[in-house]
């Protein structure tokens, strides 16, 4: 055990001294007020590495305290905002003398030092640049992405402003056209292939859009069947976007640039299950993990275009179509049910409730069994024209 605890107190020196040579500590005066600028952030991070030093000085265990991004006991509703991490937040310790937390320290100490010469040398990298940094160490890219987050809520600095860029998953198309930061014009109107979204929202600026309204689309294939119908030209001019599934940072933060800029309405096509109610809710509402960036990836105004649980009896969808509801969806279902922000939204537990009640759920694709172009054709203008969501 004493070899252990050497080769750990070895590690945490040897880090904390590689970080604290980059290190060049600035006067109280000269930190930034408002805006958190670089300075700030290199304040900050010198103010974790010298608490460590101190502690190693005094032949103390050096100890993290990072807030619990888990927990929804950390977090709060506000119907402005959405989900937000409370003031008043539990905390878990990174231990240096710990076996099961020792790695972890070092994982922290080691991406610490990467941002540090990120944000002091103006320069970028990707979060799989700096798993590869050191891939023994991290273990798994998950490792990093996580630890990144953490940074991110114990420093109070949005994940962009720590120069750290995430690769995107998310896909755009219609209306649109922006300058990247570094000049480059991006133009989303193409009909036979979307954009990817930005890994650097942040930097986007210039943007041009004529478009009506925004959809967040849930699945990809819905997405590409939508493509490939030009729908973003023959009703009225649009911007469709999609998060593959569970949004990405990038692409939240996407809709949100574009909610904050061009101010019309978005709305939401996802499954009628409970999983695509979920992610629904993580574009309008937020997520527990993500709390702490609330103001810069949520967006209230989200609405409920479909599918909804009432047009599967409205439309008369084909019975072989509905798939029952699992053990899984029900827990699920009343789980979201429970959720704080839903008691503002009476007509989306209403659907909710019904699906309970039915004990069904059905995919958009399921509107292909009435007709082929039923979802492009039929469904989709008849529900922008009339008003028919919630």
């Amino acid at each position: 055990m004493l070899s252990f605890r050497h080769a750990v107190t070895c590690v945490i020196r040897l880090t904390a001294r590689q970080l604290m040579n980059n290190v060049d500590f600035k006067a109280e005066s000269q930190r930034s007020v408002g805006e958190i600028s670089p300075d700030e952030i290199l304040t900050r991070i010198e103010g974790v590495i010298l608490g460590i030093v101190t502690s190693l000085s005094r032949d103390e265990v050096p100890i993290l305290v990072l807030p619990n991004r888990s927990s929804r006991a950390n977090v709060s509703f506000d119907s402005a905002v959405g989900l937000q991490m409370s003031s008043e937040r539990s905390v878990t310790s990174v231990r240096s003398d710990c076996p099961s937390s020792v790695t972890k320290f070092a994982q922290i100490l080691k991406i610490l030092s990467v941002i540090y010469r990120l944000v002091q040398s103006n320069s970028y990298a990707t979060k799989r640049d700096i798993y590869y940094n050191n891939t023994q160490l991290f273990g798994s890219q998950r490792t990093v992405d996580s630890i990144i987050d953490d940074m991110s809520c114990m420093l109070k600095v949005p994940r962009r402003s720590l120069h750290v860029l995430a690769t995107s998953k998310g896909l755009i198309s219609g209306d649109l056209c922006y300058l990247e930061e570094d000049g480059t014009r991006i133009d989303c109107h193409s009909n036979s292939a979307a954009v990817s979204v930005s890994p650097n929202i942040a930097g986007i600026r210039n943007i041009v859009s004529s478009a009506k309204f925004i959809m967040i689309v849930e699945k990809d294939a819905t997405f590409q069947r939508l493509l490939d119908d030009d729908f973003c030209t023959k009703l009225s001019p649009c911007i469709i976007i999609t998060g593959k599934g569970v949004p990405d940072v990038n692409s939240r933060l996407m809709v949100r640039k574009l909610w904050d800029t061009l101010h019309i309405p978005i709305f939401a096509l996802v499954d009628a299950d409970p999983h695509g109610i979920e992610i629904m809710c993580i574009y309008k509402y937020g997520s527990v993990a993500m709390s702490f960036e609330a103001h810069s990836l949520t967006v209230p105004s989200v609405m409920w275009l479909g599918l909804l649980p009432s047009d599967l009896q409205r439309l008369r969808v084909p019975e072989d179509s509905l798939i029952p509801l699992t053990k899984r969806d029900e827990s699920k279902l009343s789980s979201l049910l429970k959720r704080p922000y839903l008691t503002s939204q009476p007509d989306w537990c209403k659907e909710m409730e019904l699906m309970q009640q039915s004990k069904v759920k059905a995919e958009i694709q399921s509107l292909s069994s009435i007709a082929p172009d039923f979802l492009t054709n039929i469904y989709l203008p008849n529900k922008l024209r009339y008003g028919g969501w919630v």
